[in-house]
């Protein structure tokens, strides 16, 4: 199911980032097509207008000939090209305020700030096809300067005039061929695309927004669930690992009476009955009670009994120093006693010592024995949830690896630290201290 969770959110993730790559795209189109219209409306509105703007300062249609008899005297050299060009930089300076004004008031409404310009790219004189400009000649120009022509428009004409000599020579043909260019920009396109896409720009966002939310809101939702099926995992395992001692001493206990009757067996089973019960109770967390047990002097006596009775080949010295009531939850104390003990069992101990005392307000506890021991290297894995110490990658030893990871997880509770010495062949000593208020 995990693994299944993690393929559906790698799945979720992938179409996440296909639909916004889809929403950037849409966008970008629109965006396109929006700017596309919005020049195409512009264009419209200047077309009618683009030679009466060509008229205010150039040759097309005027009824004086000076700007033609400029063009003939330059090239005739009769005039320099400084004073050619200057001619056409006085020419645009006199109509940028009225282009201006026009063109600004054209597009007020819709808030436009339109650049335009209007050159002369090439003048020939048809007669000896001489070039007279080497670069485009501005023939008028906005305020707001064309930075980047978005749109142009190219027109071509021809200028003619014939003029006689003094005696009977031929006419002179003065015949010029004009190409001009006239460019529109649009300088504030891009506030403008935006304003109007500002609807749409929104609600793409809020799609993505709830798309991400869905998915954020879905892989918590997958991951509380991992959490409550761990939990799940840790219950059962605590569980059926706690249920294995208290059955093993029923059994033994059983065993005994058939064959002798001892009234000490008794006590022994009340109190497997009662762990048992308890066990249960942990199943039913609302049918438990609030207040917790605490652990009494003489308990500590009774867990080690019962590791007696249970493993009568083992011998268990216990040395008891606490005197009082301890804060500590009595089921939890039985358990970090019986899994340090049955874990020196399982590896070979034939004697175990227990040491309890407390001082400073700490609780100490001791369990030592004389078992096979273990390498330095061990030390940090063996609080790993179902670990077991190989050897020769074969696990010699029964069990599920979860006893000491009990006993872990109960001194992290309690907020205290164990520590752990051994050497192979040497035995081992596990010494926990948790602290407590009175």
């Amino acid at each position: 199911m995990i693994s299944k969770s993690k393929y559906l959110i790698a799945l979720f993730a992938a179409l996440f980032l296909l639909l916004l790559g889809i929403q950037v795209f849409f966008m970008y189109k629109t965006y396109q097509v929006k700017e596309r219209e919005i020049y195409r409306t512009v264009h419209e509105g200047l077309t009618n207008y683009t030679d009466r703007l060509e008229d205010l300062g150039g040759m097309k249609s005027r009824n004086d000939d000076t700007i033609h008899k400029i063009l003939i005297r330059y090239h005739d050299k009769k005039i320099s090209k400084k004073d050619f060009l200057a001619y056409f930089e006085r020419n645009r300076k006199d109509n940028e305020k009225h282009l201006s004004q026009y063109v600004d008031q054209r597009f007020k409404k819709e808030g436009y700030k339109i650049a335009t310009k209007t050159e002369y790219i090439s003048i020939i004189y048809i007669p000896d096809s001489t070039r007279l400009i080497d670069a485009p000649i501005t023939l008028y120009e906005t305020k707001n300067k064309v930075t980047n022509s978005k749109i142009s428009n190219t027109g071509k004409w021809e200028t003619s005039s014939k003029s006689t000599t003094d005696g009977d020579g031929p006419a002179r043909d003065d015949s010029f061929f004009v190409k001009s260019n006239t460019g529109f920009e649009i300088l504030n396109i891009k506030t403008i695309i935006f304003k109007e896409l500002a609807l749409l720009t929104i609600s793409c966002i809020a799609i993505l927004a709830s798309v991400l939310l869905l998915y954020i809101f879905t892989v918590k939702n997958l991951a509380r669930q991992q959490k409550q099926v761990e939990v799940l995992h840790t219950v059962v395992d605590n569980i059926s690992h706690e249920f294995k001692t208290p059955i093993a001493t029923l059994k033994i206990a059983s065993k005994a009476l058939k064959k002798e009757w001892n009234p000490e067996t008794l006590p022994l089973i009340d109190r497997q009955i009662g762990r048992l019960e308890n066990l249960m109770l942990q199943l039913h967390t609302d049918e438990t009670s609030a207040e917790m047990a605490s652990i009494q002097p003489e308990d500590w006596n009774f867990f080690i009994q019962d590791l007696a009775f249970t493993y009568p080949e083992t011998d268990f010295q216990l040395t008891n120093q606490v005197s009082e009531p301890l804060p500590f939850d009595k089921n939890l104390m039985e358990t970090v006693i019986k899994n340090l003990c049955e874990n020196s069992v399982k590896y070979g101990s034939s004697q175990i010592m227990i040491n309890l005392s407390t001082t400073a307000q700490h609780l100490k506890i001791e369990v030592s024995d004389n078992g096979c021991g273990m390498e330095k290297k061990e030390f940090d894995s063996i609080f790993e949830k179902f670990y077991r110490i190989q050897s020769n990658n074969i696990h010699n030893t029964k069990g599920l690896g979860l006893g000491l990871y009990f006993v872990k997880k109960i001194v992290t509770k309690y907020q205290g630290h164990i520590d752990v010495s051994s050497r192979s062949n040497s035995g081992t000593a596990f010494k926990i201290s948790l602290p407590y208020e009175n």
